[in-house]
């Protein structure tokens, strides 16, 4: 694991401009790699990582060359199959320098050239430089677990694995992107391939970038795996027993791992399968786990964490997020992050990190399962809407009244705020009821926004509605948000994360099934709970799902009210005080939007 960057000078015969710039850009993605720093090239290219050592802590150095010295390669992530992989470049004779994953996908690049991609399976932002043919390959993994951004400024290609990197050119551009921006407040989150700034570029998961420096210095971006594709393909799943198995072979992969590693957890389904699965393939050894604990009452649940961790016997840590440690986490997110995110969830998941760091490198979390399995409430809405469009109007009417005069709460997911935001969009056409449900401000008033998502759905099957709910959030709001949220969070106390349930097997496996397997009458992950039987407690299958949030109602109005007041201007506040409506969720995402632009100097009026 790593940060990554360089840049190349897309023009023959013309060197790089800014050369120097490059050692600001390892500066900036230092806390991604606190274990090292190296840049290789010439005048007409550079690329350099930085490195924390996971695998193979005495060889494993990047950026990693060919033997001939014509290809360099850097990688952020991890490759899973890597031990298939170098038994057969071992059988063509490759001389390997190192005993770790990453240097494996040097051998296949040379035989194959960005053919290779499709052979990783892991999670990786990789990039490779074939100095003979004066062409640069960049690639991103299946589900977007690892970040790749770029950005083509007067005939260089520059890219890095965080933005900030990107912004140590005294020539780029701090100008908003529009259309992002708009994006943002719809949703409170960025989906790609937009980012904030203008010019700058996130590469789409599953996808490759060829820039072409020997030539014409074209730049052509392609997929090179499709869930769609994965989505169409007809479902191999037959039962709980097959997809139990097939998940230990996921977590039984990601757990390769030359340093302790950990478990995020928090009491509920996913993480605690993840810890079972765990216990059942590393069978007597220590494996740490990390709970979250709330001060605020309602929001609390590192009980049922601690239940199941002691039931699993880990060795169990409790982190704990009160105000003092919110605003800290607070203050190292928005300072470090150059682009905005509206998920509130990042600050315990930095503390989970920052505490995890003083005992593991590694940790598992459980992002992609809700996508997948049909885990989030608002799937439920969507079944729940069709029987509240068959109730005389006068009916929904008066029940709507009744909903709304219910008094405001600020507690955590209250039967009060999933009833009020049900009545308010379940008579709209899907797709923007689950925006309403689902994001920030919502899609009115921003155009283009209903359009953009639909595009993402491009190629998946249009005769399961509910699966395209679930399919839309595994390529916008999983990639753009989660993994956003879980590779920050945790690179920003330099712990590597890994999410077992986006392993490629198991995407493979689940995208083709029907949704009436993950959400059986209105009980939500019914095939997932089958197969956790045996691994975790039944009280945690059967428990509601609760999810990490964070007291934002209760914190705009006290620790935060003079950042609030200072930075948003609208009614929505005025309102949210008063008591008369729990905004928080829409405001949250504003003022993130408002100190990113304060701390990156950028004009969004």
């Amino acid at each position: 694991m790593c940060g990554i960057f360089g840049a190349i000078a897309l023009r023959p015969g013309t060197a790089l401009r800014h050369p120097e710039c490059l050692t600001a850009m390892a500066q900036a993605l230092r806390h991604r790699g606190p274990d090292g720093e190296r840049i290789v090239g010439h005048e007409r290219a550079r690329l350099g990582a930085r490195r924390l050592a996971i695998m193979d802590l005495t060889t494993g150095d990047q950026p990693f060359q060919s033997p001939d010295g014509a290809i360099w390669m850097v990688c952020n992530g991890e490759i899973y199959n890597a031990p298939d992989l170098r038994r057969e470049a071992t059988a063509w004779g490759y001389p390997f320098r190192s005993r770790g994953d990453i240097e494996t996908i040097v051998p296949f690049y040379e035989r194959h050239g960005e053919g290779a991609v499709a052979r990783l399976d892991g999670m990786f932002g990789l990039a490779v430089w074939d100095d003979r043919r004066g062409r640069l390959l960049l690639a991103r993994d299946r589900a977007g677990e690892k970040p790749m951004f770029w950005t083509e400024r007067e005939g260089e290609l520059r890219f890095a694995s965080e933005i900030q990197a990107l912004l140590t050119f005294p020539d780029q551009p701090r100008r908003v992107n529009r259309t992002a921006l708009a994006l943002y407040r719809a949703l409170g989150y960025v989906p790609g391939p937009h980012t904030m700034f203008d010019g700058i570029h996130k590469l789409s998961p599953a996808h490759l970038l060829v820039a072409d420096a020997g030539g014409e210095g074209g730049v052509e971006q392609r997929p090179y795996w499709s869930a769609a594709a994965a989505a169409t393909a007809p479902s191999q799943l037959v039962d709980a027993t097959q997809l139990r198995g097939t998940l230990l072979r996921a977590v039984e992969r990601e757990l390769m791992s030359d340093v302790p590693l950990g478990v995020f957890t928090s009491g509920g389904l996913d993480s605690s399968l993840l810890v079972g699965a765990a216990a059942r393939v590393l069978l007597g050894e220590r494996i740490h786990t990390y709970a979250v604990r709330f001060v605020e009452p309602g929001y609390d649940e590192s009980a049922y964490a601690e239940a199941v961790t002691h039931d699993i016997k880990t060795v169990h840590h409790v982190v704990t997020a009160d105000d003092e440690g919110l605003h800290r986490a607070l203050d190292v997110v928005t300072q470090s992050m150059a682009e905005p995110l509206g998920d509130p969830a990042i600050l315990p998941t930095y503390l989970l990190a920052e505490a995890a760091r003083n005992d593991v490198k590694v940790v598992l979390s459980g992002e992609g399962a809700d996508e997948l399995f049909g885990g989030y409430p608002t799937y439920l809405g969507h079944k729940a809407a069709a029987a509240w469009l068959r109730l005389p109007g006068a009916v929904r009417r008066g029940l709507r009244w009744a909903v709304n005069a219910w008094p405001a709460s600020t507690g955590k997911v209250t039967l009060e705020f999933m009833l009020k935001q049900f009545v308010a969009a379940a008579e709209l056409p899907w797709l923007e009821r689950h925006l309403a449900w689902f994001g920030a401000l919502g899609p009115s008033g921003e155009g283009g926004v209903v359009p953009e998502l639909v595009c993402k759905l491009t190629g998946f099957p249009h005769d399961d509605p509910l699966n395209r709910v679930l399919w839309l959030d595994f390529v916008t709001y999983l990639p753009d948000d989660l993994l956003v949220k879980v590779d920050r969070a945790t690179m920003l106390a330099s712990v590597e994360a890994r999410a077992p349930f986006l392993d490629r097997e198991v995407m493979e496996l689940i995208l083709p099934v029907p949704s009436a397997r993950k959400v059986r009458g209105f009980t939500t992950k019914a095939i997932l709970k089958e197969a956790a039987r045996g691994l975790v407690p039944d009280a945690v299958i059967d428990r509601r799902k609760r999810g990490l949030s964070v007291p934002v109602a209760r914190w705009l109005n006290t620790g935060l009210a003079p950042l609030a007041d200072r930075l948003l201007d609208t009614p929505l506040l005025a309102e949210h005080r008063s008591g008369k409506a729990n905004h928080a969720r829409k405001l949250w995402p504003l003022l993130m939007l408002a100190l990113w632009a304060e701390r990156w100097q950028v004009d969004i009026s």
